[in-house]
């Protein structure tokens, strides 16, 4: 079934929507229960100053379908900003439909269009095959760099 899909950037009217997609794509991912009030004003924060980053939205029939975030990562090296892939939440009832591979394929003409963007780089669960295959099939690759961290406040639930 061929679906028109239709991308544009988030407004503070989709948040509750950001905030639901956000909530199901932890819970499915990592198995985590995100702290309704924080990630409320996370997603408002994103909204609110493009500094932090902005989202994007899909929508197919008049619905909202999925959504991603980018946030960004100045390179020293490179002279101009990494945009991280973030937050990315496509509605089951959606999913391989294209949905994911119009929202990324906005966002990499956007990133092209830039001189002050020198790539797109995305994390994904060391477990999810699936989601490893759809990245590897619009040429994202393993960049060889192992995710390290330490987390001085909690997401919620661990």
């Amino acid at each position: 079934m061929t679906t028109m899909i239709h991308v544009r950037a988030a407004c503070a009217a989709d948040r509750d929507t950001l905030v639901r997609f956000n909530a199901a794509m932890a819970q499915e991912t990592e198995h985590k229960v995100l702290d309704p009030a924080v990630l409320r004003k996370g997603v408002a924060a994103v909204l609110a100053e493009s500094k932090r980053g902005f989202y994007l939205v899909a929508e197919c029939d008049g619905a909202v379908s999925g959504c991603l975030m980018i946030t960004f990562e100045w390179s020293d090296w490179r002279n101009g900003d990494w945009w991280w892939l973030q937050s990315v939440y496509i509605v089951p009832e959606y999913r391989r439909r294209g949905v994911f591979r119009a929202l990324y394929a906005h966002i990499e003409r956007m990133a092209s269009a830039r001189a002050d963007v020198v790539g797109v780089r995305l994390y994904v669960e060391r477990d999810n095959a699936h989601a490893q295959r759809t990245y590897a099939a619009l040429g994202i690759e393993d960049a060889g760099y192992r995710m390290l961290e330490k987390s001085l406040r909690g997401c919620g639930a661990d």
